[in-house]
C-alpha cells in the first residue's frame, strides 16, 4: 500500500496516512470475507451424532511430593532489632 505524505491542502495540514491501491476493494473485500469463514467455520464443536456422547478425558494430574516435603520450614528471623533510618531526597516522595 502505499504512503501519502505530510501535505497542506486548503490551509489545513493532512497527516501522512496509508491509502488503498485504486481497485483493491474488493481483494480487501474477499479478504476480509476468507477471514470470517475461517473464523466462523473453525469454531464450530467437533463433529459427531446429536446426542451422542463424548468421551470425557481421564485426568492425568497426580500429587508431586518432594523429599522434604512433610517437614516444616524454619523461616528465618530478622537479625536486627532497631529501625533502620534512610535518608530522603528531600523532594516529598
Amino acid at each position: 500500500m502505499p504512503v501519502v505524505r505530510e501535505y497542506v491542502r486548503n490551509g489545513f495540514k493532512v497527516r501522512e496516512h496509508w491509502r488503498n491501491p485504486a481497485g483493491s476493494s474488493k481483494q480487501v473485500m474477499l479478504l476480509g470475507l476468507f477471514v470470517f469463514a475461517a473464523f466462523v467455520l473453525g469454531s464450530k464443536p467437533m463433529g459427531g451424532a446429536p446426542g451422542e456422547q463424548k468421551p470425557v478425558p481421564e485426568s492425568t494430574v497426580y500429587p508431586i511430593k518432594w523429599p522434604g516435603w512433610d517437614q516444616p520450614v524454619v523461616r528465618p528471623q530478622p537479625t536486627v532489632s532497631y529501625p533502620i533510618v534512610i535518608p530522603s531526597t528531600g523532594n516529598g516522595r
